[in-house]
């Protein structure tokens, strides 16, 4: 069992850039990791994720503004987020996912907003 929990969430303009990190209780080697966020009234999506071999793979709304990546070492993932939206408003959270086991963290608030 793994607990997570994120940071680096806040207000920011629209066009602004945000990193946040996932810090894990420990090893996520063997663990995909994903950020998957949920706006008001609107279901949870995927966001990006990485592979424990460091695959990645993002949401068509986000390629070539956001990036994920991970370091091991450290049991954190991170999520630079750059060129925000103010659809980009959401609570973000980060999940480790092996086979059927999958945690969550408690999420984190990005508000873009003028």
């Amino acid at each position: 069992q793994v607990q997570l929990v994120e940071s680096g969430g806040g207000l920011v303009q629209p066009g602004g850039s945000l990193r946040l990190s996932c810090a894990a209780s420990g090893s996520i080697s063997i663990y995909a990791m994903g950020w998957y966020r949920q706006a008001p009234g609107k279901q949870r999506e995927l966001v990006a994720g990485i592979t424990s071999g460091e695959r990645t793979n993002y949401a068509d709304s986000v390629k070539g503004r956001f990036t994920i990546s991970r370091d091991n070492a450290k049991n954190t993932v991170y999520l630079q987020m750059n060129n925000l939206k103010p659809e980009d408003t959401a609570v973000y959270y980060c999940m480790a996912t092996y086979y059927e086991y999958d945690y969550w963290g408690q999420g984190t608030q990005v508000t873009v907003s003028s």
